[in-house]
């Protein structure tokens, strides 16, 4: 009693003595969703293109990892149950969810987009509702404070060319760009108000050290060079297991995706497992893993160790051949009239120009994979100089076996800057059998205005068997 009568009377002489001694001590941001790495990916499974680093970052150099993913796959096949739709996207996000949690990553989040089977990343930014996933992805930036973001590569290469992957992929690059911003999606930064709480976050901007990226490319050899490698046969020091095998039984819970496999792999031993994993068209990664470089906020080199305090040191690569970007994807400003490759091809060379993307790999030539005998569209985008004719002549030179269905002849383009056009073509029809050692065929695509070139744009298309609509 004296005690609280000496410290009333103190506050009653001196009213900031109280407030000197004993500090009120005001709420920080909550640390149980800090994160050293945010894996950003578009399906449930998606994360096993990751997992044999995550491996090594979570169990050996005791990194934090959150996940998110940008829709719950319902779009996807259940070759496991006759659950589909939403009731298959309710069951893929528990398969995520314990995916996860075998690698001990227990916060993961799910965004609000729409799992969309095509290989246009602007059809899946459309569908996903592009600015509302955005603004999410950004509030997770901003409350898990990763030092890294880990994505799917944004590109158009042969391979499954997901356009979903390449969705995640733009949305964490410009979630990285915009999540430091305090003037981007303000109110999540805005102090709280008593009055109105529920609209104002009290979030903080948090600029991401550095951002990286992982392909789904056909031939990921050509990711050499252009990010740190790590080897996922090393065996790590606390599990004394490699890599891999950490990340192929953290696969496991995903069998509405591929149970006949998991169930293969299950009944193999430790012996067949590695000679499986040795086998470089059976393995289900690559050796060693690339880890593409996107760009960063701190010095550091592209083939550095992503966190070189804890990791062994990268060796320099020797310098690769630069990606000449083709000419027919560059509109000349000089010429009145232009042709040049349109969408999605046109839109990542203003992605990576206004992200500053420049060490980020992009086919030499544009291309894509697709399946045999069905209609390709060749998107083409022409600029007109206003004033200047508007009358144009579109032609395609096809390989033996394809032919043109519409889309080539003579146009008059509207009074207006930028006009797209589409010419469908037909592809072959081609035995599956004869397909496996096909090589890639160019389709080409030139303007004319009066007796003026006003460009040609190249499209090399390798048939398969099957593939993604495009």
């Amino acid at each position: 009693m004296r005690r609280l009568a000496t410290k009333f009377l103190l506050f009653l002489l001196f009213p900031g003595w109280n407030l000197a001694q004993e500090a009120k001590p005001l709420p920080s941001a909550d640390e149980r969703y800090k994160a050293d790495i945010l894996l950003v990916v578009a399906h449930p499974d998606d994360e096993g293109g990751a997992t044999p680093y995550l491996a090594r970052a979570i169990y050996d150099e005791h990194k934090r990892v959150a996940v998110v993913f940008a829709t719950r796959g319902g779009s996807g096949g259940n070759d496991y149950s006759r659950e589909h739709g939403p009731a298959l996207a309710d069951i893929r996000e528990q398969e995520a969810r314990q995916a996860c949690a075998r690698m001990g990553i227990t916060n993961v989040w799910f965004l609000d987009g729409k799992d969309t089977a095509s290989q246009n990343v602007l059809n899946s930014l459309a569908n996903w509702g592009h600015g509302a996933n955005l603004e999410a992805l950004v509030r997770i930036v901003r409350l898990t404070r990763p030092e890294v973001i880990i994505s799917w590569l944004p590109g158009v290469f042969i391979g499954e060319n997901h356009g979903d992957h390449q969705a995640s992929g733009v949305l964490a690059m410009e979630a990285f760009d915009l999540a430091g911003d305090p003037v981007a999606f303000p109110a999540q930064v805005a102090g709280a108000s008593k009055r109105l709480e529920p609209y104002l976050e009290n979030l903080t901007p948090w600029q991401p050290k550095k951002i990286y990226f992982f392909g789904d490319a056909s031939d990921e050899n050509q990711f050499a060079g252009k990010g740190p490698a790590y080897s996922i046969r090393e065996v790590s020091p606390s599990q004394k297991k490699p890599y891999w095998r950490i990340a192929l039984e953290a696969a496991k819970p995903h069998l509405t995706q591929f149970p006949a496999e998991i169930h293969r792999l299950s009944s193999l031993s430790d012996e067949q497992l590695e000679k499986m994993m040795s086998d470089p068209d059976h393995a289900w990664w690559s050796e060693p893993m690339t880890v593409i470089f996107g760009k960063a906020t701190v010095p550091t080199q592209p083939w550095e160790a992503i966190f070189p305090d804890v990791e062994p040191r990268q060796k320099q690569p020797a310098a690769p051949a630069q990606n000449a970007v083709p000419s027919a994807t560059i509109m000349d400003s000089r010429q009145a009239v232009s042709l040049a490759l349109g969408d999605p091809w046109h839109f990542y060379e203003g992605f990576r120009h206004a992200h500053k993307l420049t060490d980020l790999p992009s086919a030499p030539v544009p291309e894509m994979a697709v399946k045999a005998g069905s209609v390709v569209g060749v998107p083409v985008i022409i600029t007109r100089k206003p004033g200047t004719p508007r009358e144009i002549t579109v032609k395609a030179t096809l390989p033996g076996g394809w032919k043109v269905i519409s889309g080539e002849g003579k146009f008059l383009l509207p009074d207006e800057e930028i006009t797209h056009l589409r010419l469908d073509v037909q592809a072959p029809e081609i035995p599956a059998n004869e397909l496996k050692d096909r090589k890639a065929d160019s389709i080409v695509v030139s303007g004319l205005a009066g007796d003026k070139t006003i460009g040609e744009c190249t499209l090399r298309v390798l048939l398969r068997s099957s593939a993604l609509p495009q």
